[in-house]
């Protein structure tokens, strides 16, 4: 049924996908070179005798802002952390992944100011915005190939990464690698010209050695370029895939393991997350197959209803939305119409967009900073979002499409959906939650930000 879908437990999603996502991304390391048993290879050192050098190479990943030795992190996690961090791969040397995705602020947009806005960030060149809030980069190397399974006649689509899906993993074998090769090509993001010019910052700086350590000396050859600017890929795929960016240490994850109770409060939102506000049904609480701590999302796409937000600074971004105020964003449903293959399902995923982790979902630098929720950033608070899911098909619509947040509170309303078709009706709208119990989801949510201190 178009607005609905049949959701996946999360073992059942690891199971149907994990063994295409882990064989594909195995053959690609193997194939770069990136692992020492994957029976080896020609053209370069041996990656034993290249590994008997990490610390010698990590010596340089010092010098990269956010790069600590100290860090239990692997050479290729070392290697993802220096270009993670690497503002130099940018058009006017100013921008970093971690420009849009801070740990501090639960690995997503650390700009407060912005956040309060439009949510959408800036790129390297001044004046070009991308077109959505960033996603946080956190446990993103979870989700697997993208692909569809048939449910009750509907195509269900779960996995790959950025928002709209597009990143499908296909080429790498895991979308989380797919998707760190977009910004740094992408004109409204790092804006370089070409992969050569990504691969030769690298070659050229602080931590090429690093580079060559771990995929080998030819890597910075110019007739290899292509193959290294995949592994560029891989290996930020691999930090965003380690234990400083995938920590589990929420005050939850201690919960599950025993050595911390809940408040009374959280573990009422966790019970109103588990039945009557039926989060746990996207947002799922249940382990992997192989017991890995729950990841707080199955992997899917919804179109919840979401207004649009007045103040996205893509409205105005003529020379990239001639558009303007008339472009709306069809999520995943526009990439499905982009290929052949996927391009019949396109019009019942009109409007549909990733479902994130939770986890991080309230992480922020001081108590009171501002985050942005949603995939254009249109709430500003996690009790404002909690209350669109309790209340959005029982208040009147405002009569603005382009009501901000604030004033729709104030005026007792919520604007028309962005994309009116597929909105998801049966699992939000009108959720019969109390303010106490939309308190305590709240107070719930906040449980899963990594960082905690055992008392």
């Amino acid at each position: 049924m178009p607005g609905t879908k049949q959701h996946l437990t999360t073992a059942t999603v690891f199971l149907r996908t994990f063994g295409t996502w882990a064989g594909a991304a195995l053959g690609a390391l193997c194939i770069t070179g990136g692992l020492v048993a994957c029976g080896g290879g020609a053209g370069d050192e041996p990656q034993a005798q290249a590994f008997s050098s990490d610390m010698r190479a990590l010596g340089a990943a010092k010098k990269v802002k956010g790069v600590n030795e100290a860090q239990a992190l692997t050479p290729t996690e070392a290697l993802g952390k220096a270009i993670f961090f690497d503002k130099s791969l940018s058009f006017n040397g100013n921008q970093s992944c971690a420009s849009c995705h801070d740990p501090a602020v639960g690995w997503t947009g650390p700009i407060e100011s912005i956040n309060t806005g439009g949510s959408v960030y800036e790129g390297s060149i001044p004046g070009r915005f991308g077109d959505r809030k960033p996603p946080s980069s956190a446990y993103a190397t979870s989700s697997p190939i993208l692909h569809y399974t048939i449910d009750e006649g509907d195509a269900l689509f779960i996995g790959g990464n950025f928002w709209d899906g597009r990143a499908t993993g296909e080429r790498l074998g895991n979308p989380a690698a797919d998707q760190a090769q977009g910004p740094f090509l992408n004109p409204l993001e790092q804006a370089l010209a070409m992969p050569a010019d990504v691969v030769g910052k690298i070659c050229a700086g602080e931590y090429a050695e690093l580079f060559k350590t771990v995929w080998g000396a030819g890597m910075c050859n110019a007739d290899r370029v292509a193959e290294a600017y995949d592994q560029v890929a891989l290996s930020i795929a691999a930090y965003e895939g380690s234990s400083e960016s995938n920590a589990y240490t929420s005050k939850y994850d201690y919960y599950l393991k025993g050595k911390v109770k809940l408040t009374k409060e959280e573990k009422l939102g966790l019970n109103m997350f588990k039945g009557k506000a039926k989060c746990s049904q996207c947002h799922v609480l249940g382990a992997g197959p192989n017991g890995e701590p729950p990841l707080l999302t199955d992997f899917t796409f919804d179109n919840l209803g979401v207004p649009r937000n007045p103040d996205n600074p893509f409205y105005l971004n003529a020379d990239f939305n001639p558009l303007g105020y008339d472009w709306v964003d069809m999520g995943l449903g526009k990439f499905l119409e982009s290929r052949a293959d996927y391009a019949p399902f396109a019009a019942a995923n009109f409007g549909k967009q990733k479902v994130p982790t939770l986890r991080n979902v309230d992480k922020r630098p001081h108590e009171g900073f501002v985050k942005a929720y949603g995939h254009n950033g249109y709430f500003k608070s996690l009790w404002s979002i909690v209350h669109f899911y309790n209340t959005r098909d029982v208040k009147p619509t405002c009569a603005d499409p382009f009501t901000r947040e604030a004033s729709a509170l104030a005026m007792n309303c919520w604007p028309a959906p962005e994309v009116p078709e597929n909105v998801n009706d049966e699992e939000l709208g009108n959720l019969h939650l109390t303010a106490a119990q939309e308190r305590a989801i709240v107070a719930f949510m906040r449980t899963l930000s990594d960082g905690y201190q055992l008392p």
